[in-house]
């Protein structure tokens, strides 16, 4: 369920005049969905979805507690305050309590478009067929998913505060497998904004990566020189992103912990190439306005030139330490630099050209060791040339190293969905050396 500003705000304030308790916090989200996935030159499923949750926080001798419901009644709006406020007084105090936010200034996210959150099946069919039609005319076996989506966000507190934020999504992901299946291809694209999604290009892609008919090559584990595609980028930062928590690093527990206590802001810890920032109004990748707790979304850099300059961190974590609270951030952009893909592998001697990775999961966060899978299109390069396909690889990879030496780093441009759900990113192709390849996977 979709509720515009007025009816979230009306529906909160009737919640927020009831409450009995010291503080009161409303939190509600919910959206319409519609997805339609694709086989095989035909469509499988299609689903519509309609959702939203509410939570209601009260807040009664610094102890907080919280109650979720899917109904909007009035009846099940006010046994959901009650039964807060009860389990609020069952609780011990917080000790890292800290009130409701009162009002913030918000800056406005170009995150909405009519025209995206209108989209309904026949759009995402017609998306579909293109990449259908691409693979008959290459020869190759098409897969995938095209969806659309309208989100909002609000949250309201009995101190004055009230924010909402909505989002449209469009997203289409292909993969495309050779007629032996015994190669495979992805291309896909999440966008806000209907106009910014090429369904063409991204069935093109799918599907050239896809045609090739020769066996595919098994490599022996070690290092490699990597060429990575902006996809695989992104979701590689997003590892060094969500690891960055003021907290975590403070007491000792992060990459970023510094020898004998507090955090390492201001230390250069990766290549000097290397800048990710968020910004409500990037046009690539805008970040919404409305952070975690309430707290506003600034246009910021986490890491500059190498340099880590802020950490996330809680508002209760900033009030203990007299700092600036930073709310996690679901959207990044990775600047990038001016060597195109084709002339990163022609720089290459021998080594490999990653579409993508999935499957990750960090092994050891104070090294940064995460591990992982490539999917749907490796390719050995040889001589500055892509010669063969390579079955998909298991990777072992401490990621202060990826990242501390860069070769060279394309055009940013946006990618498909990074590891944070809803979130988008934006990322350029990059090179790099020394990339370990733990193991072989049998998988195409």
């Amino acid at each position: 369920m979709f509720l515009s500003s007025d009816d979230a705000k009306a529906i909160a304030d009737k919640i927020l005049a009831r409450s009995t308790a010291d503080a009161c916090v409303v939190k509600i989200d919910g959206g319409d969905d519609m997805s339609l996935r694709f086989a095989r030159g035909g469509a499988t499923t299609n689903r519509a979805a309609s959702e939203i949750s509410l939570r209601i926080s009260s807040h009664i001798g610094g102890r907080i507690g919280s109650v979720t419901t899917t109904r909007l009644d009035d009846d099940a709006l006010e046994a959901a305050r009650l039964r807060s406020e009860e389990i609020a007084r069952m609780l011990p105090a917080d000790p890292d309590y800290v009130a409701p936010l009162g009002p913030q200034t918000y800056e406005t996210a170009a995150r909405y478009d009519d025209n995206a959150a209108a989209l309904r099946l026949d759009a995402l069919a017609a998306q579909a067929a293109q990449v259908i039609a691409e693979g008959a005319r290459i020869g190759v076996d098409t897969f995938g998913c095209a969806s659309s989506a309208r989100r909002f966000e609000t949250l309201a507190t009995s101190a004055g505060l009230f924010a909402y934020d909505r989002r449209s999504e469009i997203d289409l992901s292909a993969t495309a497998r050779n007629k032996s299946d015994s190669w495979s291809g992805w291309a896909g694209a999440h966008q806000f904004f209907s106009g910014r999604l090429d369904a063409e290009r991204i069935a093109r892609r799918a599907c050239e990566k896809a045609a090739h008919d020769v066996e595919p090559v098994d490599l022996e584990p070690g290092d490699y020189t990597v060429v990575l595609e902006p996809v695989a980028v992104a979701e590689l930062a997003f590892w060094i992103m969500s690891a960055m928590d003021a907290r975590a690093a403070d007491e000792g527990r992060s990459f970023y912990s510094r020898p004998g206590g507090g955090a390492l802001i201001g230390d250069r810890l990766f290549d000097e190439k290397l800048t990710i920032r968020i910004d409500p109004a990037d046009p690539l990748a805008p970040e919404g306005g409305v952070g975690w707790e309430g707290v506003p979304h600034r246009a910021r850099a986490f890491i500059d030139r190498g340099v880590v300059t802020s950490l996330y961190r809680s508002r209760a974590w900033a009030q203990k330490t007299g700092a600036e609270a930073i709310p996690f951030a679901r959207n990044f952009i990775i600047e990038g630099g001016d060597a195109s893909l084709d002339d990163m592998i022609r720089s290459v001697k021998r080594g490999v050209l990653v579409t993508r990775i999935w499957y990750e999961n960090m092994v050891e966060r104070k090294s940064l060791l995460l591990t992982g899978l490539t999917r749907d299109g490796n390719f050995l390069i040889e001589n500055g040339r892509v010669t063969a396909p390579v079955r998909n690889m298991r990777f072992n990879q401490r990621l202060g190293e990826l990242f501390g030496k860069i070769a060279a780093l394309g055009p940013t441009e946006r990618t498909w969905r990074a590891a944070g759900g809803g979130g988008a990113a934006a990322a350029p192709p990059m090179l790099a050396e020394k990339f370990h390849f733990s193991s072989k996977s049998s998988g195409v």
